[in-house]
This record gives structure tokens, sequence and C-alpha cells, in this order.
């Protein structure tokens, strides 16, 4: 908990170096630091509140400020923080948008802060997305106006896009400009697809703070969360001031901070590779990161890096501590050649020691937790196959249904098919009127998201079976924060946790794979992931949790870097083939599915490149050439 007189640089990892240009915090954890910042905000309004002063407040929407916003709420219910003097502007609004309609940032606001705090309906300030194309431009200046009437901004809230927005100043955006309408970047409508429910439902333009306002707050903090956005947060911390960059412009802001979680600050020079900042402590992770970089920037094996190679690069220290280049190549070599396995499961009878899995017991119970009902065949279709063939008991779980993956037109599809096979059947009959007066603002009826379920369900079952696992040992978890009808999902409960720790406690494993990626565009990976992790904290005190290992691979939006890997399972030409008929399966996530991200690739094409992609990196090492990897890397509870 942030308090007072305890600033950022105390709380999270800060370090100032020669590329950075401007102030950020570093911490494990986004919720760690949302509690912090809204601890600054909260500060701040009681602050003003004893001057007897209105706190005015710039705020953003979108994922990254949502734990924010609870903290704040938390803070009004439980200890008496009082949002009466608080007076808010929002950054933004789509345009045209109706403040009713779900996807609106009016809705947002509502639903997350607003809502359910003291502040003064008169007091929020939101664009409204319904001003007639003839009125807009007077209603931005009036904006831009009442925000000056009270003296500018105490606090401004942001995210961050991945063109580099802030707000919706899109690149091309002015320094001093002021609020306004904007046409929308096409990687923006891209990112907003899943809100949306497809791009062609992406509104295309918007109303925005402009940058000039936006750095005239006297106070301005930055949320950057997850993989997906630290290419973007390095190049505006490190990169040049460039209107292409909106965000960099905060560089000559003298009250910035960024406040980054581990994930978001991965490609930053002091974190990516701090050999180039400082003398470093070699850790022995840190050691096989540096030589895997090194590796790559000079395109050698590793066993043909030299002194000279070492010293030009910043790694002197590095090769001090070593002795030779010769040495150092050679142990680091040797940890990545132990790392790949052709038995995910261990080997029976065979020296372990050097083998990322136990060879006992010869025969493991395996849980494949998915979040998804196809991300088990796409993130580790290969490895899936061997651990069955090689005749380990694998059970596999879906943790959600996946329904709202599945297209309107796919539910029609098959509501129809079930009409004309029991033309009596009223629930048929429903889902189809339903749906074929379904409006943009109408969550699935209970019918169509059974229907929808069922769907995905059978093509699980399909490509199980196809894969030779008995349809006993394929659980539907259903974890009830999933199943709200709509993108946005509930928080993790313990009635999640609780059906988490039922499979594990039924089946025992020795092994469990689970998805670590925490790129995912709609964040149903990053909760299943902590329920996972909350079942194990509960259940580690069991005997039998003593012989489970937990392996995590990553989903179809990232993988792990070549240093991360721990193990690394090959596949041969018809594995890959074998894999590729597992994912077809899932009929309903082909041909252009809902939430793909910014990847307009179909999910078993990207799997087989970055299979390919894994493979190439291990030769271009100088390790055994394969025709494609799959790769992960053990969670240690």
């Amino acid at each position: 908990m942030l308090k007072e007189g305890i600033s950022y640089r105390e709380a999270g990892k800060f370090e100032e170096t020669r590329f950075e240009k401007i102030h950020n915090v570093i911490f494990e954890s986004s919720k760690e630091a949302s509690i912090l910042v809204a601890h600054e905000i909260a500060n701040l309004i009681r602050r003003k509140e004893e001057l007897n002063e209105p706190c005015v407040l710039g705020l953003a929407t979108g994922s990254s400020p949502i734990k924010v916003y609870e903290e704040l709420v938390r803070m009004h219910k439980e200890e008496n923080l009082s949002f009466k003097n608080v007076v808010t502007f929002n950054l933004d609004e789509y345009y045209p948008m109706d403040k009713n309609n779900i996807q609106s940032y009016h809705h947002f606001m509502h639903e997350h802060l607003f809502n359910h705090v003291d502040i003064l309906p008169e007091n929020v300030n939101i664009p409204n997305g319904t001003v007639s194309p003839e009125e807009l431009q007077q209603y931005c200046i009036d904006y831009e106006m009442k925000i000056i009437s009270y003296g500018g901004l105490d606090f401004q809230l942001l995210g961050i896009g991945r063109t580099g927005h802030i707000g919706f100043n899109e690149p091309g955006s002015h320094i001093n400009s002021g609020t306004r309408s904007i046409t929308l970047d096409h990687i923006t409508r891209v990112d907003a697809t899943p809100a949306f429910l497809g791009i062609d439902n992406v509104p295309r333009k918007a109303i925005t703070m402009g940058i000039g306002t936006v750095r005239n707050a006297k106070r301005i903090v930055l949320l950057g969360w997850g993989i997906s956005k630290a290419g973007i947060l390095k190049e505006t911390i490190e990169g040049e001031m460039s209107s292409q960059v909106p965000a960099t412009y905060l560089q000559e802001h003298n009250n910035t901070t960024f406040v980054l979680d581990t994930e978001a600050s991965s490609e930053l020079t002091r974190v990516k590779t701090p050999w180039l900042v400082k003398s470093c402590v070699w850790t022995d992770e840190l050691k096989l990161k540096a030589v895997v970089w090194l590796s790559e920037l000079t395109g050698k094996p590793i066993l043909k890096l030299t002194d000279k190679d070492y010293n030009d690069n910043g790694m002197s220290g590095l090769l001090a501590e070593e002795g030779t280049a010769y040495n150092l190549n050679i142990k680091m070599f040797n940890h990545l050649q132990h790392t790949i396995t052709g038995w995910p499961g261990g080997k029976p009878n065979a020296d372990d020691t050097y083998r990322p899995e136990r060879s006992n017991p010869a025969k493991k119970r395996v849980i494949i937790f998915s979040p998804h009902p196809d991300d088990d065949v796409i993130s580790m279709g290969g490895t899936f196959d061997r651990l069955v063939e090689q005749g380990h008991e694998v059970h596999v779980a879906y943790q959600t249904s996946g329904n709202i993956a599945v297209s309107n037109e796919e539910a029609l599809k098959f509501a129809e098919v079930s009409s004309v096979l029991n033309s009596e059947s009223n629930e048929s009959n429903n889902i189809i009127n339903f749906l074929k007066n379904k409006g943009k603002n109408d969550i699935d009826s209970i019918e169509v998201r059974k229907l929808k379920g069922l769907i995905r369900r059978s093509e699980s079952l399909a490509a199980t079976r196809y894969l030779g696992v008995p349809d006993s040992n394929v659980h539907f978890l259903n974890l009830p924060f999933y199943e709200t009808g709509t993108v946005k999902k509930g928080n993790l409960t313990e009635a999640d946790i609780q059906i988490m720790c039922n499979l594990i406690e039924e089946v025992k494993p020795h092994q469990i794979y689970a998805a670590g990626d925490l790129a995912d565009p709609h964040g149903t990976h990053k909760v299943c992931l902590d329920s996972l992790f909350e079942a194990l904290k509960q259940l580690k005190h069991h005997s039998y949790m003593d012989d489970c290992w937990v392996w995590l691979y990553r989903g179809a939006w990232h993988e792990w870097e070549s240093y991360q890997i721990e193990m690394a399972v090959p596949m041969s030409p018809d594995q890959v083939l074998k894999k590729r008929h597992a994912i077809f399966f899932h009929q309903s996530q082909k041909d252009g599915v809902m939430f793909q991200g910014d990847d307009s690739r179909e999910f078993w094409v990207r799997a087989e490149d970055r299979n390919r992609a894994t493979a190439k990196k291990y030769n271009d090492l100088g390790l055994a050439d394969y025709a494609a990897i799959e790769a992960f890397k053990r969670y240690c509870f």
C-alpha cells in the first residue's frame, strides 16, 4: 500500500539509465501496481478536500485502469473515501456512440466506478458520442474550455495503445492538439474488436482530449500491462520524440510516471540487456539470457562465439568471471541441449540427470488445462500426442465453454439443423428467432449460450478422440467467471478455484500443463492461470502434490524466449500434420474467428509458423535441426 511520503521510486523497481527519457517503475503484478496508483489518487482527493478545493481528475477507460477503479470503490465503501469534491473528465469516447450502448465509455465508467461511489452526477464529464456532426467542433471547444475553467487537470490517468496513442491521439497528432474528433487507426480498431464482436462493428471515429490537454495536467500516470505493450513502451520511454508515437510527447512533461508490470517492461534495455546498463550479478539465468542474446546479435552459433564477441558487446565482466568464451559457450550449449526431449512425460528406465522430466513413474497421470476449447491442440498438440502415444494417463480440462467465440451465423446453422431433425423443438425455434432478431447490444440468451457451448464441446471431443483420449478423461469445467454472455468476464471467485481443486484432487496428477500466455486479447488466459495458481496454493500441503510438476505453454499470441525454455519437445513433419488435423476439428474457429488479435492468420497457421520459428532458433544457436518445436517453462509452487 502506498502510504503518505512513500514514492513509486521506493515501492517499485526503478533505476535511472542513460537510455530512458521518462520516469518509470516496474512491479511484479498489475494488481499490486494498480492499488498503489489508486492510493495516490485517494491521497490527492483527501488533500483537496482538506483545502476545500475540487479535485479534477482525467480518467481513462480500457482494461488497464479497471483494478485502479476497483480499489477506489473499495476505499469508498470501506475507508470512507468521498468523491463529492471530485470533478472528472474522461479522455475519449467513440463517435458516433449512444451512452447506453454497452460498448460506450459512458457505460464503462459508470459500471466500473461512478455507480459505486458518491460522485455528484453533474461533476462527471464524458465526451458525448451523440453530438450532431454540425455541432461537434463547438462541442469539443466547449469541453476543452470546461477543463480550463477548473484550472486544468490535477491528475491524468492514462493507458497506452499499441500505436503509441494516449487517449485516442493516434500517430500524426500534434503536440499542442486540443479536444477534437479523430479517425481511429486500424490497429486501434483491431484491438477493440473483442468488445464489439467483430471489427466491422468498431466505430471508425472518436472524440478525444488532445495531447496538449493531457500535457497540461499537473500530474500524469500511465499504466502499461502485458507483453503486447512491451514494444511500444520501449519506443516511448527510450525513443526519440515523434508524432508517430504520440506518447513520446510525455518525455517533456516534468511530473509523469509510467507504471509497468514485469511483462510490459520486458523490452526496456535495463530489463532485457542489463549488462549494457551497469555491472551485473551474473546468475545462471542471466548468463544464459546474455549468451543467447549475443548469439542472435552476432548471427553465430553459441559454440562459435569468441572472446572478442563478448568484449565488443558489453559482456567483458561475464567473460572475466567465466575465464574464457570456450568454457562459457560449452556450459550454455549443454544447458540448452538438455532442454530437448522427445519424452515430455519422462523416458522410462533412462538416466534423467540431464533431462527436463523425471523417468519415474514411467506412467504418469497428466492434466492438460486448456483455457478455451482449442488451446490444448493449438499450443501443445504435438506434446499432447506424444504423451498419449507414450502411454500416460492424459486428462484434458477445458476451463471455459468458449461460447462467446462462436459466431451467431455458426450457431444459427446448428439451430436450423436441429430444428429440421426435431421440428417440434421449441428450444431450437426459440434460438432461431432470437438470433435472427438479435440487436447489437443484446446479450445471448441462456439457450443460445448453451448451444454455442455445445458446439465447442463437440469439436473438443472430436479432437481428443482423434488423439486417443477416452471421453471419460475429458472434463468441461465451465468456470463461472466466464459465463456472463459478454466479452467482459466476472472476477475470479472461490467457486472457480474450488472446481479446479476438485479435479486436481480427483486425478492427483504427476504433471500439469497450463497456458502461461498473458497476451490473450480478452484476458481469459490470465484468469484461468490465476485459478490454477490459487488452486495450487490451497492444495500444496497434500503429499501427492510433492510429485506434481507444472509446465506452462504459451498460447496463440506469443512464445517463450529461447533462454526461458526449460523443455523443448521436437515434432516430426508427420506430427506437425497430425497437430494440424486436430486443430481442424475446431471448425467454428476457422475462417476468420472473432478473437484473433491483430494477426490475420488462422490459428493452425500461427501455431505451425511459431513451432517452426522455435526450431529455427534452436538450430541457429547451434543445436539440432528439427521440423518444429513446442516449448514449455516450469512453474514451481
